[in-house]
């Protein structure tokens, strides 16, 4: 017997009661959506038609051998447990290589349970259980480089451009990502949105991996900045923070949550930080102004 997206959410709700048991304190246990399993619950007493927003949220997992946190971020699909979930887990303590060891171990572990069991829990005892050998390469790795050799990194600056952005979860979705990754830049509401950010290569990557997730519509990546430098490359960033860039409504909508951004504000903007030439990237028009 098939089973329905009602049944795999009542066991998702169920899992998320013992990981709130399991975490407890503030901090531990954090949803992306604060609203999420209301929504969810709602949809279960037949309260609402549309399917629920995706239940996401990080778990702060404490590593006793080094003192240690790994952060365990989950996205769990309408269908899990008869789906997989989304898992990834980071840590400031652990060099790129050693986390990239981490998560590929941590998935296999994971692939190996029993199909449509739920396994969020099993994937934090694993990280609890696992993740210390992965710090102790990590040191002796950090401890063969010489310190005064400079490290060559890529730094990335992505220009994104979307059909709109209007939902406030999105937002925060979006800004709290570029805040975990230490990228700076910016986030145009309105239609359409624009969405700019620059830092690490791999952070700017798994930022993209993670907003396009689970299907993001009329979404594309329309142009790649890349160089390589040495150090953390911030000297290279247009942007000291991740803004929220917000211009007057173009025309009157009424009541509507659907205004067109201010092309002619947003030049300015780039004009004021150099990059002019996106303009005619994301809109295929070459920028220019009136002089009233």
């Amino acid at each position: 017997m098939a089973v329905t997206i009602k049944e795999c959410l009542e066991l998702q709700l169920l899992e998320m009661e013992m990981l709130f048991s399991m975490f407890p304190n503030k901090g531990e246990l954090n949803l992306q959506d604060k609203n999420a399993l209301s929504y969810v619950q709602l949809y279960l007493q037949n309260m609402k038609e549309e399917l629920p927003p995706l239940i996401e949220y990080s778990i702060s997992v404490d590593i006793n051998e080094p003192k240690a946190k790994v952060d365990l971020h989950v996205s769990l699909p309408h269908n899990y447990p008869h789906s997989a979930p989304q898992l990834f887990a980071r840590s400031n303590a652990l060099d790129r290589q050693n986390q990239q060891q981490l998560n590929k171990h941590l998935l296999s572990h994971i692939s190996s349970l029993d199909s449509g069991e739920l396994c969020v829990c099993a994937a934090v005892q694993w990280v609890r259980d696992n993740s210390t050998s992965y710090f102790q390469i990590s040191n002796i790795s950090s401890e063969t480089v010489p310190k005064e050799k400079a490290v060559k990194i890529i730094f990335h600056r992505m220009w994104i451009y979307s059909h709109h952005i209007y939902r406030q979860e999105l937002k925060k979705k979006i800004f709290d990502c570029a805040k975990q990754l230490h990228l700076t830049g910016f986030c145009l509401t309105g239609k359409p949105g624009i969405i700019c950010v620059e830092g690490l290569k791999e952070n700017c990557e798994e930022f993209w991996h993670v907003i396009r997730y689970p299907n993001w519509k009329h979404i594309s990546c329309k142009h790649v900045e890349s160089m390589e430098t040495e150090g953390k490359g911030d000297t290279l960033r247009l942007f000291h923070t991740f803004e929220d860039l917000q211009f007057q409504a173009h025309g009157d909508y009424g009541l509507r949550n659907d205004y067109h951004m201010d092309l002619g504000q947003f030049l300015e903007f780039l004009k004021q930080h150099q990059t002019e030439h996106i303009f005619q990237i994301l809109f295929g028009i070459e920028g220019k102004h009136s002089d009233n």
